[in-house]
């Protein structure tokens, strides 16, 4: 175990990372991680999305840096964090809905970064439920797409790792295998062959039509939030999450070079921290967490479903140390392999368990 353990430490050592989504649950807890284990990483670059350089780094420093999940690295640190952090991590503005730059508009700045970037962490995604189709589509769809085109500017990249869910696979009942077969021939089953085309002309004569009747901003997002609803429901997906997840997914690996080291980690329901940095840690009240809180306020009172299914649900910390592994043990490999990332087959949760706890 120590030596595993130190073969991990040991790959991100004098490492060029590149991580979207930084501002977001999973992808703090990652840059928190990586800089705690292993302070001799080289650079952490985090594409935040703002109009410049300052206010990136204003987000990354109230959003990211200035979170009590850094506390442990503060008390390590002490009065040297902030020289250590500004060595260590850029924050980089830009978007990767935008365009196959990721909206970095620097370019030379952008000529650098891909000449030194051997890493690239794919966790940005829009991940409420009911968003508008044409946000949803942007980030969790395209931007795949454009994450795959700017991997492929990088020189020396030996790993693209793209952080998806466990709910793309849709409503099925039984073993959900790691890979991605069985979900290609469901897609191929319901979804046109070009659906990334077809579905970006959908939308655009969507807004076109809205605004062509003077719709409100109000009446186009209340519209563009149903008309996902529709089209993931259309399809066999519960919602418009899982159905733009479902495509970003479909579209790296259908594109993706063979020489390209890439691999798919899909997470179930992410919880707060079980034990790294510290336990208990959460960033706002998230998916479950929203549940057992009302509970605990007295203002959820009954909960109708099945006290004996088993909610898939796994520590934020354990997906993070899970995807270091996936990136170490992959790095320099042309794989695509896939990773189911949960609890349900080992140490599952039932419902009636989580009431006990909160109870």
């Amino acid at each position: 175990m120590d030596h595993q353990l130190h073969s991990m430490l040991g790959y991100l050592h004098d490492k060029t990372i590149l991580i979207t989504g930084a501002t977001g649950f999973l992808g703090m807890v990652l840059v928190e991680k990586i800089l705690r284990v292993q302070p001799n990483v080289k650079r952490l670059y985090l594409l935040v999305r703002a109009t410049d350089v300052k206010c990136a780094t204003d987000r990354m420093k109230n959003e990211i840096l200035g979170k009590e999940l850094f506390k442990i690295l503060r008390e390590t640190w002490g009065a040297d964090f902030d020289s250590f952090v500004s060595q260590k991590v850029i924050a980089l503005p830009g978007d990767v809905s935008s365009d196959e730059n990721l909206g970095v508009k620097d370019m030379i700045l952008l000529e650098n970064i891909c000449n030194e970037i051997q890493v690239l962490v794919s966790s940005a995604a829009n991940t409420n439920f009911d968003e508008r189709y044409d946000i949803s589509l942007s980030i969790n769809t395209f931007g795949v797409l454009h994450m795959l085109s700017f991997a492929n500017k990088c020189l020396k990249l030996e790993m693209l790792l793209h952080v998806s869910t466990a709910y793309v696979c849709g409503e099925k009942v039984g073993l959900i295998l790691e890979d991605s077969a069985s979900m290609d021939k469901r897609v191929k089953e319901t979804l046109r062959v070009d659906f990334e085309v077809a579905e970006k002309n959908l939308v655009n004569e969507k807004l076109n039509e809205l605004k062509t009747q003077g719709a409100s901003e109000e009446t186009i997002t209340y519209t563009m939030k149903n008309f996902g609803i529709e089209r993931a429901k259309l399809h066999g997906w519960p919602n418009t999450y899982v159905f733009t997840k479902m495509m970003g997914e479909v579209l790296l690996t259908r594109h993706s070079k063979e020489n390209l080291p890439f691999v798919i980690v899909r997470p179930p329901i992410v919880s707060s921290t079980y034990s790294e940095p510290f336990p208990g840690w959460v960033q706002g009240c998230r998916t479950v967490d929203s549940v057992i809180a009302g509970y605990c306020k007295g203002k959820l009172e009954c909960l109708l479903l099945n006290p004996m299914t088993i909610s898939d649900i796994i520590p934020v910390d354990m997906v993070v140390n899970s995807i270091i592994a996936a990136i170490v043990v992959n790095a320099n490999k042309s794989c695509g392999t896939i990773y189911h990332v949960g609890s349900s087959g080992r140490n599952p949760i039932k419902f009636y368990d989580i009431r006990i706890e909160v109870g």
